[in-house]
């Protein structure tokens, strides 16, 4: 799994959609197909794209194909986004401590 598979992958609404839907729970492939409102066909591609990314995992019950989240390129993601996240609270932060000082000043 390569960075740019993930980002890739995550590139596309209807695949982030897949992986919120995987956030709940585990779904099988016609749960998914129905909640997504895409045909079976291009579900099936976007699965693909995102287990090839790492993003998902399959499992087989009896007839069904089950999908699930893969937590750990998940958690490399929030691993590499915390400096940005640290950066966009300080300035976020030093914006409200502004805007007191500006809502006291009236």
């Amino acid at each position: 799994m390569s960075d740019a598979a993930l980002w890739s992958a995550l590139a596309d609404p209807h695949r982030r959609a897949i992986v919120a839907l995987l956030l709940e729970r585990p779904r099988p492939v016609g749960e998914i197909v129905e909640a997504c409102g895409l045909s079976q066909p291009s579900t099936s591609k976007h699965l693909k794209v995102l287990r090839e990314a790492g993003l998902v995992r399959v499992s087989q019950d009896a007839q069904r194909r089950v999908y699930a989240l893969d937590p750990a390129p998940i958690a490399a993601l929030d691993a590499w986004l915390e400096p940005y996240r640290r950066l966009w609270n300080g300035s976020l932060d030093a914006l409200g401590r502004r805007l007191d000082e500006v809502s006291d000043d009236s």
